[in-house]
C-alpha cells in the first residue's frame, strides 16, 4: 500500500477475499479484457466521436507506452484536469496500466485548489486541457511548475510548449500488473469550507463497487449511460458511471454538460437508457420538459444523488420524464446506498434505499455514541468493503473522522426506518441552533417546499444577540412570493413546531451552487449576516469549467 494510505484490517480483507467481493482485479486491465470481450461494439461516444471496445483499448495501451516512455513511473502521482472528453478516459486507464496513481481535478478547479493537490500528493506530472471554457489552464501549469517541487512534466491538449497527449504515444510494452489492494487513484472530499481532501481507491475496492452497483441496477450491454455531470465525480464514473457500463459491455456517451437541451438531444440520438444527476439538474430537466418535445421514451430510469432530493421534486421525476426513479446516497469515500426496482412508490421518493453490498455496515449514533433506535435521527458511521479506512497522509483528521473500530463518520444526518431503508435528514452541521434548540434545516426545507408556490428553498443560520442563531430562508417562487405570515401559517398547519418557523424570508431568483452541484450554504449564510452583499445567483448548472 502507498506510503500515507491506511490498509484495511487483514481479517476484514481475508474475509471480502472469502466471499468473492475483492476478486484480484487490477483497473489497468480491464480495458483489454473488455475488448476481448465486446471487440468492436461502441463503448464511447463524444460529439461525432466514437471508439469501439477494440479502440479504446489500443488507445489506452499506446498512450501508457508514451507515458511510460517519458518517465512516468509506477508508484507516481499524476493531477488529471480533463473536461468530458475520451482523453480523460484514455488517460486514466492509460496511467492505471503503467501503475501511475491519477488524482482527480474538477476541470473548474483553478490555482488554490491545484496547487494544493500536486503539493499534498506529491505529483511529478499534470494533465490539462490547453485553454477550456475561456480558461488557461495552459498558463495555469507553467506557474505550478515554478511552485511545486515534485511536478515535473505537464501534458496538454494545448500546444503551450508544453507534451501534446497526441504525442503521448508510442508502441504498446508488456502490460504491467498491479498489486490489487493497492492504490488505483485519487478521488476528492467534497467540503465546501476547506481545501479537499485526498480519498485513497484501491484497484479491488473500486473494482467490487462498480460489480456491485451495476447489477443492483440491472445494468447490461444493452444500456447506453450518458455521463452528463462531469466524469471525474464518483458518481459519474463509478456508481455505475462509466466503469460499471463499460464492465457489462454498455456503451457511453459523455456530455460537455448537464444542460436539459443538449441533454435532451444526446437522449434521443443515442437512445441513452440511464444516466445520472444531481438535484439541482434533475430540477432543471424536469422545466425544460414542460416544453421539449425531444424524445425521451429510451429513458429506463434516472439516478439522483449528491445531495438531498425533496419528495415533491422526486414525486415528479416519473411522471414528467417518463423514466424511474432511483435516489442515490453516496459518497467518494465509499457507501453507497439506492432504491430498487421494486421499491413502492413512498420508498422510491421518501428514502434512498439499502446500501448495495451485504457487507456494509451501517451504524445511526447519538452525540455519545450510541445506536438509536429506528425512525431516530442521527450520525451515519458506516464501513465496509469499498469504504475508505483514512484520508491520504491526514493522520490528525483521520482519529476524527473515524471510530477505533474502523467506522467512518460521514457527518451525515440520517435515520432507518423499520424496514432497514436509509432516509438521508441533512448533513449533521446543516442545523441552526435558535435559543438552544437544533433545527434541521433540512426539515424546515421540505415543509417550505410543500407550499404551492415555493420552487426550491434553502435554510441557513443567522447571528442574533438574543437567540444566538436565527432561522433565514432563501426561496426561489413560482409565481407569487407569499409572505412570511403566510408561510409561518402554512408550516404551522403542517405541524412544524413554533421553533421551527422561519424567523425571515428572502426570495431570490437562483442559488449559488457549489462546483459539485450543490447548494452552496456557506455563500448564502454570508449573505444572510450582510444585506449588503450581490445576490446576482445566476440560474448555473454544474459544468466542466
Amino acid at each position: 500500500m502507498l506510503d500515507g494510505c491506511t490498509t484495511w484490517p487483514a481479517d476484514l480483507a481475508a474475509r471480502y477475499v472469502r466471499d468473492g467481493l475483492w476478486r484480484g482485479q487490477d483497473l489497468g486491465g480491464l480495458p483489454r479484457r473488455w475488448a476481448e470481450r465486446s471487440g468492436g461494439k461502441t463503448a464511447l461516444v463524444h460529439g461525432e466521436t466514437r471508439l469501439s471496445y477494440r479502440e479504446l483499448a489500443d488507445r489506452i495501451d499506446r498512450t501508457a507506452a508514451g507515458f511510460a516512455d517519458r518517465g512516468i513511473a509506477p508508484g507516481d502521482r499524476v493531477v488529471v484536469q480533463l473536461p468530458n472528453t475520451p482523453d480523460f478516459v484514455i488517460v486514466v486507464f492509460a496511467l492505471f496500466r503503467v501503475g501511475a496513481k491519477p488524482v482527480f481535478s474538477l476541470a473548474s478547479h483553478r490555482a488554490n485548489e491545484i496547487r494544493h493537490l500536486l503539493s499534498l500528493s506529491g505529483a511529478v506530472a499534470y494533465v490539462v486541457p490547453g485553454v477550456h471554457r475561456g480558461f488557461d489552464h495552459d498558463a495555469l501549469a507553467a506557474l505550478m511548475l515554478a511552485e511545486v517541487p515534485t511536478l515535473r512534466q505537464v501534458f496538454t491538449t494545448g500546444d503551450a510548449g508544453f507534451t501534446t497527449l497526441s504525442e503521448v504515444d508510442a508502441e504498446p510494452q508488456a502490460p504491467r500488473s498491479n498489486d490489487p489492494s493497492d492504490v488505483a487513484f485519487f478521488l476528492l472530499s467534497g467540503g465546501t469550507t476547506a481545501l479537499p481532501k485526498l480519498i485513497p481507491r484501491t484497484h479491488d475496492d473500486y473494482a467490487y463497487q462498480t460489480r456491485a452497483v451495476a447489477e443492483v441496477c440491472g445494468v447490461t450491454a444493452d444500456d447506453v449511460y450518458l455521463a452528463a455531470l462531469p466524469v471525474e465525480f464518483n458518481f459519474t464514473w463509478g456508481c455505475p458511471g462509466v466503469i460499471g457500463t463499460f464492465g457489462v459491455g454498455g456503451t457511453v456517451v459523455l456530455a460537455a454538460d448537464p444542460g436539459a437541451e443538449d441533454s435532451f438531444r444526446l437522449v434521443e440520438r443515442e437512445r441513452v437508457t440511464f444516466t445520472s444527476l444531481v438535484p439541482t439538474v434533475a430540477h432543471l430537466w424536469l422545466e425544460e420538459r414542460e416544453w421539449s418535445t425531444a424524445d425521451l421514451s429510451s429513458l429506463r430510469f434516472v439516478q439522483i444523488g449528491g445531495a438531498r432530493l425533496q419528495p415533491g421534486l422526486a414525486a415528479r421525476i416519473e411522471p414528467e420524464l417518463g423514466a424511474r426513479l432511483q435516489q442515490v446516497f453516496g459518497m467518494a469515500e465509499g457507501l453507497l446506498s439506492m432504491t430498487r426496482a421494486d421499491d413502492d412508490l413512498d420508498a422510491v421518493v421518501h428514502t434512498q434505499g439499502h446500501p448495495i453490498s451485504p457487507a456494509d455496515e451501517i451504524r445511526i449514533v447519538d452525540e455519545n455514541d450510541r445506536e438509536v433506535p429506528a425512525g431516530v435521527a442521527g450520525e451515519l458511521l458506516t464501513r465496509g468493503p469499498y469504504t475508505l479506512r483514512g484520508y491520504y497522509r491526514a493522520d490528525e483528521h483521520n482519529k476524527r473522522a473515524f471510530t477505533a473500530d474502523g467506522f467512518y463518520r460521514s457527518g451525515d444526518l440520517a435515520s432507518l426506518t423499520a424496514e432497514g431503508r436509509l432516509v438521508i435528514e441533512g448533513r449533521l452541521k446543516d442545523v441552526v441552533i435558535r435559543g438552544g434548540d437544533k433545527v434541521s434545516a433540512g426539515e424546515v426545507e421540505g415543509h417550505l417546499l410543500a407550499h404551492p408556490e415555493v420552487a426550491r428553498a434553502a435554510v441557513v443560520p443567522v447571528p442574533d444577540e438574543f437567540l444566538g442563531e436565527r432561522i433565514y430562508a432563501f426561496l426561489v417562487h413560482r409565481d407569487d412570493k407569499p409572505a412570511l405570515p403566510e408561510l409561518k401559517r402554512a408550516l404551522h398547519e403542517r405541524g412544524l413546531a413554533e421553533f421551527k418557523l422561519p424567523d425571515r424570508v428572502e426570495y431570490v431568483e437562483a442559488f449559488p451552487l457549489t462546483p459539485l452541484g450543490k447548494v452552496d450554504k456557506k455563500v448564502l449564510a454570508a449573505a444572510a449576516a450582510d444585506p449588503g452583499l450581490a445576490r446576482d445567483w445566476a440560474p448555473v448548472e454544474p459544468k466542466e469549467g
